[in-house]
């Protein structure tokens, strides 16, 4: 009778602890708080932005976007401009120098470079028409790059290349790999239009200097 007693006495026993290490298990399941990754939670988001950006106390462009996030998170930060923006580049007399509008946009305000993406198009108050996939715009060294298929469309002349630069104001640009109908430029900001004039000029001095040695003869 004893050795029964002494066996159900170990069997609950046994019980007892697995029932112990059943809760013990649950309750480390619990134990661990959430962790969420914190590191590109934005700093601001907005929606229907139209505002005026200035630097130094000058303004120095519109920025109207339908989705503006802020996030110093990231490496390095950035303003996201993932639905699109438009913007209106103003000169130091706060007129209209340009208008730029893309897909998508990130601006790395510690580096002041705008990356735009997607069906870039740029207007300028001289009728210069540009259209890209990519473009770059250094804010600190005033130019504008694009590494991708781009199209400058002036008053006179159309040029398409591969590689692109130019001042912000795009009044100098240069073009490689192109194709078109133009005369090549670089960045030097001389007029193709006034050079092949002055080329003219000299070929017609050219042959009438010997028409008026056979007239003096």
């Amino acid at each position: 009778m004893e050795g029964g007693i002494k066996t159900l006495r170990s069997l609950a026993f046994v019980v007892f602890l697995l029932l112990l290490a059943v809760s013990c298990s649950k309750q480390k399941e619990h134990t661990a708080p959430a962790i969420y990754d914190r590191d590109s939670v934005a700093m601001m988001t907005s929606y229907g932005v139209n505002t005026l950006i200035s630097d130094s106390g000058v303004i120095k462009y519109r920025i109207v976007a339908e989705r503006w996030e802020v996030n110093q998170k990231r490496n390095p930060s950035r303003w996201i401009f993932e639905k699109g923006v438009f913007l209106e580049q103003f000169d130091e007399n706060f007129h209209v120098q340009s208008y730029i509008q893309c897909d998508t946009a990130n601006y790395y305000d510690q580096k002041r470079i705008w990356e735009l993406r997607g069906r870039v198009r740029i207007l300028t108050k001289e009728g210069l028409r540009f259209n890209s996939d990519q473009l770059y715009w250094d804010e600190a060294k005033h130019e504008l790059y694009s590494n991708t298929w781009s199209k400058l469309v002036t008053p006179e002349r159309t040029l398409e290349g591969r590689y692109f630069r130019s001042n912000e104001k795009m009044t100098r640009y240069y073009v490689s790999n192109t194709s078109g109908s133009f005369e090549r430029g670089d960045l030097t900001g001389e007029d193709k239009d006034e050079n092949k004039k002055d080329t003219s000029r000299t070929i017609t001095r050219q042959q009438a200097m010997p028409q008026r040695a056979a007239s003096q003869r």
